[in-house]
């Protein structure tokens, strides 16, 4: 990570904290009540002892020392029930705040771009969300608990000191002021290094999950050495950063060891000093005691706790990062719905590269007239699944432009225009939830008649209705207890559910056997009716009725017509890769 986005972690926090005002005012109320009880109540214990010393009447001094009792007593009871208010109400405000932030969080992901999901583990983005939510409990329970009672204790416990001495006072200003730098100079020191650690960590999770997403090919591949070296590799990095962030952390507990009974010995000397003087009782002594232990309890206490919290920070600030990083792809400001009419589709001067050395098409130009069908063939590489991923606005073109009924699809809002285009892949990925969830993803508020009626279209039916559960069973990560030809008709019968004015097809039967491609013609052809198509095929078998099929070679146009008068061009592209495959397709 080139910068830490230690700021925006805590702005977000806080934007979503001041929601709960209320209930955080309350809180804070109860945090400075209780710390001020904790404070006074050794002045009291100072009387006690101080009246135990006292010669003379013992009745006259035993009422005293209960009436001192009685004031402990009202002490402990306010801070026993702000105890219990902090508990009740950071409880309260915490739970809301972070599913909050987990719907921040998924909402904020999933606006991202495709490019972002391809470029980063599903494993890793998971835990970082989970982090980041997790961190504001740790961060939150921290400074309430810790730092805030921390600074109002201490803050009453100097003013404490400076009313009785001055130099007592000053000894422990003095005191804090080097230990507060201290902290700072090593906090700062170690946050890189925390940084370092999270994003090793983040390593660890995106190579596990990608690893065991791909265990068949770690098989089938032997890879299964290779992988387990570079896992060990990239753990012992992460075991490296763990270990020494937790060995800077024994060297600075060691330096609060040292500031702390250089703490308590200087003021119980500055005490005996005082003492001397006559200025000193007993009682003092045992108030000296009992703010050096509440001051080094607090302090030792905030090392730890500052500590953690900027470990949580570094954690945090990953998921931050992305929170904050503007979309790739988003709606121009004055975007407006899609209205499909016609379904005509225009490819206008069109230029894109993925990297700059990697030109995929260039001055591209097309019509798709409404209610067309047309195919888009060539050799790998040639850019014809590039062009439906730019339909999709799955990326931007680096020029020209590409418009539906003549509105740039560059300036109608992304949603509206997904709405209108229905995407059957060649290697559909399924939810691992129910058949009858999946399908109904082509239209949340289909009926149960719907779906059965798109299955029995996409010849799904077929093969679901002999499942133990049927349209209630689940279909794994990514559909995988699915074969690729049922995901395939699933898919299909989720497209046909969409009924989406203009229908992609990347490769859509490209994983059927012949017998489910038979029956799944039959259901893209009613699927395809009234409707403007794009095919991408390599199977040129699949494409031979399109009105026109162009092919493409190098991102650019090489030939357009139909299959037969592409075969009659007797050195054409299409001719070649036909003559290919003609022994497989015998008509």
């Amino acid at each position: 990570m080139k910068n830490n986005y230690t700021k925006e972690t805590l702005k977000i926090y806080w934007h979503f904290l001041m929601n709960y005002k209320v209930s955080v005012f309350f809180v804070l109320f109860c945090i400075i009540l209780t710390s001020i009880a904790n404070s006074i109540a050794p002045l009291y214990l100072k009387n006690f002892i101080d009246l135990l010393t006292k010669t003379g009447d013992v009745d006259n001094v035993a009422k005293q020392l209960y009436w001192v009792l009685f004031i402990i007593l009202i002490i402990r009871l306010i801070q026993f029930v702000g105890f219990r208010v902090i508990s009740f109400g950071t409880a309260y405000f915490e739970s809301n705040i972070m599913a909050d932030l987990y719907n921040h969080s998924f909402a904020k992901l999933h606006l991202h771009s495709f490019s972002f999901f391809n470029n980063n583990f599903v494993g890793s983005l998971v835990k970082r969300v989970g982090r980041f939510v997790r961190s504001f409990e740790s961060i939150t329970d921290r400074i309430v608990f810790s730092v805030l009672g921390m600074i109002f204790e201490i803050g009453v416990i100097l003013g404490v000191l400076f009313y009785r001495n001055f130099y007592l006072g000053i000894a422990l200003l003095l005191w804090i002021v080097i230990y507060s730098l201290v902290n700072y100079i090593f906090i700062l020191y170690k946050l890189k290094f925390d940084i370092a650690r999270s994003e090793a960590d983040s390593a660890v999770s995106g190579l596990l999950a990608d690893s065991i997403t791909n265990n068949a090919n770690v098989k089938l591949f032997t890879g299964y050495q290779n992988e387990k070296k570079s896992f060990f590799e990239t753990v012992n990095k992460f075991n490296k950063l763990q270990y020494f962030s937790w060995k800077l952390g024994g060297y600075f507990d060691a330096a609060q060891g040292f500031l702390s009974f250089v703490l308590e010995i200087g003021l119980l000397a500055i005490g005996i000093n005082l003492w001397q003087k006559g200025l000193f009782t007993v009682g003092d002594f045992v108030l000296i005691q009992a703010y050096v232990i509440s001051v080094l309890l607090n302090i030792w206490n905030f090392g730890r706790t500052l500590n953690h919290i900027y470990s949580d920070l570094s954690e945090a600030s990953e998921m931050a990062e992305i929170i904050s990083t503007p979309v790739e792809i988003a709606d121009a400001p004055s975007a407006k719905d899609l209205l499909v009419t016609k379904g005509e589709i225009k490819f206008e001067h069109v230029s894109f590269n993925y990297h700059k050395t990697r030109v995929v098409l260039s001055d591209f130009e097309l019509v798709i007239k409404p209610g067309e069908r047309v195919a888009l063939v060539g050799p790998s590489g040639a850019g014809k699944s590039t062009i439906i991923k730019l339909l999709l606005r799955m990326h931007d073109v680096a020029g020209g432009k590409i418009e539906i009924d003549n509105q740039n699809i560059a300036k109608v809002k992304q949603e509206s225009l997904w709405l209108n285009l229905s995407l059957v892949p060649q290697d559909p990925i399924l939810f691992h939830r129910s058949l009858r969830e999946n399908i109904r993803y082509g239209h949340f508020g289909a009926t149960n008649e719907d779906i059965f009626a798109a299955s029995k279209a996409a010849h799904c039916d077929e093969f679901i209705k002999n499942l133990p559960k049927g349209y209630d069973t689940f279909v794994g990560e990514r559909g995988l207890k699915l074969s690729g030809g049922e995901r395939q008709r699933v898919a299909i019968a989720r497209a046909i559910l969409k009924n989406a004015p203009i229908l992609l097809l990347d490769e859509a039967t490209s994983s059927l056997d012949s017998e489910s491609e038979h029956l799944i013609q039959d259901a893209l052809e009613k699927l395809m009716k009234n409707k403007t198509v794009v095919v991408v095929a390599h199977r040129l078998s699949t494409i031979m009725s399109a009105d026109r099929i162009v092919v493409l070679d190098k991102g650019k146009i090489c030939e357009i017509g139909n299959h037969n008068v592409l075969l009659k061009k007797k050195n054409g592209l299409y001719k070649k890769l036909w003559d290919l495959q003609a022994g497989g397709f015998i008509s």
